[in-house]
């Protein structure tokens, strides 16, 4: 075995979630404004600590620990030898807990480095199921598969979930987009998304509905990037935060970031679970009156970068 790193991005929802966890779609975005980087290598026993300042200083251990013990798993049942001695020190610029893919990042680039340990390979195909298992199945957290596949494929990705099909998309179809977050208000995403669950296996019409609209603007979102309409894609993009408002709790601390980025005529939505949204923004004249308006609560604004590793 050999010493590896490994980077993961941060990634951005445009449409369709979270209807990844219900057979739905979705279209997301890696941005290269954040990411998590991981770096491990051989050692007599499991040492897992954070390396320099980040997001993340002591929350992703519990993550690293049980993406090591699925690798482990995943590593026995394709009778490749691996015993889970590796020491791993890993970093995290992905503002934690506020819809950008934080932990999410930290497993995806945990596997991949353990796979260069390891010697293996682990197939694109197979990378975000194993990635999910690692917080659905160890961990006990509600998620979805999006997050795990944005982030495997990098870049612009179209995802259908009711056929299990992905479909890497050009970038350059995207017009300008920003990406703003409240570093204060963050919150797990697990409980948000256990509470509709259970309301979506009761059967309740409402969810459901809800969860076939938001895979239905997905596929809006995506036709209308590839005919070049923009005013579509910016309306795909405020009807999805609006169908979830019909079925979330959602924080006021969230809705009022999407409030004042609709009062300056901007699209807008959770770029996840809630903490930080994302729009198109037309120029850097818009972006500014964005940050303006949004400082008064703490918010930070950024261009998305958009891109792969």
């Amino acid at each position: 075995m050999t010493s590896a790193s490994a980077t993961a991005l941060a990634r951005t929802g445009l449409a369709g979630h979270p209807s990844d966890g219900y057979g739905g779609a979705t279209l997301s975005v890696t941005l290269r404004n954040f990411a998590a980087e991981v770096q491990a290598a051989p050692a007599p026993s499991l040492d897992i600590a954070p390396s320099g300042d980040g997001q993340w200083p002591e929350g992703g251990q519990p993550l690293i620990a049980a993406a090591v013990a699925r690798f482990e798993r995943h590593c026995a049942l394709a009778s490749v030898p691996f015993d889970g001695r590796v020491r791993i020190r890993y970093r995290s610029t992905i503002p934690r807990e506020v819809g950008l893919g934080g932990s999410s990042a930290i497993v995806i680039a945990t596997l991949r480095a353990l796979a260069g340990v390891g010697g293996i390979t682990i197939e694109r195909e197979q990378l975000p199921a194993l990635a999910l298992a690692v917080e659905t199945e160890e961990l006990g957290i509600a998620a979805g598969l999006q997050d795990r596949v944005a982030q495997t494929y990098g870049g612009l990705t179209f995802m259908d979930f009711e056929h299990g099909s992905y479909e890497p998309l050009p970038p350059s179809l995207l017009p300008p987009l920003y990406v703003a977050w409240l570093p204060a208000a963050g919150a797990a995403s697990g409980s948000a998304h256990a509470a509709v669950r259970a309301r979506h296996e009761r059967g309740e019409r409402e969810v459901i509905g809800a969860m076939g609209t938001l895979a239905r603007l997905a596929h809006e979102a995506r036709s209308a990037l590839l005919a070049g309409d923009h005013d579509a894609f910016a309306q795909a993009i405020d009807a999805g935060h609006d169908v979830r408002a019909s079925i979330f709790e959602l924080d006021p601390r969230h809705t009022r970031l999407v409030e004042r980025a609709r009062s300056l005529g901007l699209c807008a939505t959770y770029t996840g679970s809630g903490g930080a949204i994302t729009g198109i923004v037309s120029d850097d004249e818009a972006l500014i009156a964005l940050a303006r308006s949004l400082a008064p609560d703490g918010a930070h604004v950024a261009a998305a970068l958009v891109g792969a590793p």
